[in-house]
Parts: structure tokens; sequence; C-alpha cells
């Protein structure tokens, strides 16, 4: 049975891991167990989990400039604040995703430019979180640390987190009414309008969605690395819009595919491991993942064009 070109399209993501995976286990015979998985994809949930953040953004046709140090300042208040004093923590978590939400209003309202916005945000994000750690230091929470090195049997925790991310992320996006109402204004945002429903609150309510995921992301982040600096997610900012783009998503038209989204964080995270066995110096490892990215997006494109050859026979 021949597979069209949309299932093709769909497949690649998950083709692009499989890929790595292999040649990775080719390269390190020795990462085909558990500790090798879990070395692999060690930081793979905190990416993730951002990469669903700006996905949500995405979906409503905005983009995100500010995620890389919205997830470091998270990470400070996670190692400082929500460690010493829990409620004080989750009050500022509570703040910024309302800042959030209030962002996705104010880029509706005045018509601008939502990578303006979020550039503007990312100075102020990063100036907070200069102010709470000057320098490298503070100490993860026990409990956050203890989840984010738990081994569940078989299976590592950052797989199994990441599978939880994906079927959570796509329950909400692609199954529910606000999954729904959120990628119709994304693909046409007058017609859910004129049906009644607020513009305002559901890109308000999308962008509060992704301040909590981003949340999550420097909270998880701290629980793998135990402290936290200023500038400790600020590769986030590419590696999240990367993601969403090698799952399957579209910056235009509210197409985005959360499942796709986790394999392409995923693919990213190994992507990494995968230069580190090649020997490629760290400077020169974020340009190999974006020629990754680019052959993807020409596979993507080829397969656009087998799609529209078969509408018109």
């Amino acid at each position: 049975m021949k597979l069209s070109a949309n299932a093709l399209r769909l497949i690649i993501p998950a083709a692009s891991l499989a890929v790595l995976l292999v040649a990775v286990f080719y390269m390190q015979p020795r990462t085909m167990s558990y500790t090798g998985l879990n070395l692999l994809f060690n930081l793979a949930v905190p990416i993730a989990l951002a990469t669903i953040a700006q996905m949500l953004i995405m979906s409503v046709n905005d983009l995100d400039l500010s995620m890389g140090t919205f997830v470091s300042f998270c990470a400070c208040v996670t190692a400082t604040f929500l460690q010493s004093s829990p409620l004080v923590g989750i009050l500022i978590f509570a703040a910024a995703i309302a800042v959030y939400a209030a962002m996705g209003a104010i880029i509706h309202i005045r018509a601008l430019p939502s990578i303006v916005v979020t550039l503007g945000m990312s100075f102020v994000w990063g100036g907070l979180a200069v102010l709470l750690l000057p320098s490298p230091g503070g100490q993860a929470p026990v409990w956050i640390r203890t989840i984010m090195t738990a081994k569940p049997p078989f299976i590592p925790m950052a797989i199994v987190a990441s599978v939880v991310i994906a079927a959570i992320a796509h329950y909400i996006v692609m199954r529910s009414s606000f999954g729904v109402l959120m990628r119709g204004v994304g693909g046409n945002f007058r017609s859910v309008e004129r049906s009644g429903w607020s513009v305002i609150g559901i890109r308000a309510a999308t962008f509060a969605l992704a301040g909590l995921f981003a949340v999550l992301a420097g909270i998880a982040l701290v629980g793998l690395t135990t402290s936290a600096d200023a500038n400790i997610a600020l590769r986030y900012t590419l590696l999240s819009i990367a993601g969403v783009i090698l799952g399957g998503g579209e910056f235009v038209g509210g197409r985005v595919s959360p499942i796709g989204a986790v394999i392409g964080a995923l693919t990213l995270t190994l992507a990494g491991s995968f230069l580190s066995f090649m020997r490629i110096s760290p400077d020169w490892q974020i340009g190999a993942q974006g020629a990754i990215l680019i052959v993807v997006l020409g596979l993507r494109l080829l397969l656009n064009r087998l799609e529209k050859r078969e509408k018109n026979q």
C-alpha cells in the first residue's frame, strides 16, 4: 500500500530520530542500555517542555524569542526562592505566567509583532535572572531532584516523561475544545471571532499555558543540573523553534503537532550526543544541528510538492 505524501511528512520526525539513534548505537554500542539511553536523553525533558511552550505560541501564529531567557529566569527562581521559600517561588511563577497572558493580549490588541514584544521581554527576563543569581549557584529543591533522577524499570525517566508530556500536550491541543479554538485562531481568527469567541481571551490563555510549560522546563532543568545561572537555557529559544519545525509544525496557519514537537526535541537532544561522539567542538554543534534541521526541511518541501502533485492528478 502506497503511503501518501502527507503520511510520509508525519513520519519524518520519527524517522530522523531513528536514524540518529542507530548512528549513535553504531558509534557507541554501550549506549544500547538503560544507563546509556539515560545519558543520551538526560536533558530531553526540559527541552521537550520548552518546545511545547513554543509550539503553543506558534499555534496562534506568534513566535517567542524570549523562551531561553524566560526558562533561565524560571531556573533561577527554582534554585533560590522555590528552594528556600516555596510559597514565594510559586507566587513569582504565577506572576510570570500572568505576564505571559498579558503579552498575548497586548500583542493582539495593539497588533504588535510578537517577535518584537518577546525580544524586548527577553531583556527583562534576563535582567531579572541576573538579579536573582549574579553568578552560578543556588540549589535544587530535594523533591524536584528526586523526581528528575527517578529510575523507573525498563525505560529511563527522560523517555517516560517525554511520552507523558507528548500525551498531555496532544490532548490539550488536538482533543480539547480549547485546542480547537487555539488552532482556529492560528488558522483564521476572524472566523473564530465571528462565532462569538473572544480571540483576545484565547490568545491570552494560550500564552499563559505556554508560560506554564516554560516554568516547568525551568524547574525540570534545575532538577537535572542541581543549580542554575542566568544563562543556563539561552539556547532553548532556537532549540524550541527548531524542535517545533522539525516535528512537523509550521509558522502560520495553526498547523502544529504536539507529538512531533516532542520527537523533534528528542532528536535535537540526541543530535548533541551524536555530535559529541563525532568529537565536534561545542562551538560548532549548534551549526551542525541547524544543518540537520535544513535537511529535514528540505525533505518536507519535497513531500509538500509531491502532495500538491497528487491533488492535481
